[in-house]
């Protein structure tokens, strides 16, 4: 179906947005929607290698969003 072609595509374009963005918690909101969306596209090609990479993947931004602070904000 064309539909995961386009999430799969969709999550390319949010992870190669993050890679320019030069924010920190930018990088990680689109590394996450990024990654979901490659997730989402792996699943439905059946790929176990990449279905388990992206879950890391996101998993690792996620976590870096919830616990990196700005700079300036750090004790």
């Amino acid at each position: 179906m064309y539909i995961f072609q386009i999430i799969g595509a969709a999550g390319l374009l949010f992870i190669s947005a993050g890679v320019i963005t030069k924010k920190r918690k930018t990088q990680d909101i689109f590394y996450i929607i990024g990654g979901i969306c490659l997730e989402t596209y792996s699943i439905y090609l059946g790929n176990v290698i990449f279905i388990i990479l992206q879950i890391i993947f996101t998993l690792v931004a996620s976590y870096d969003f919830v616990t990196v602070q700005p700079k300036g904000l750090s004790k």
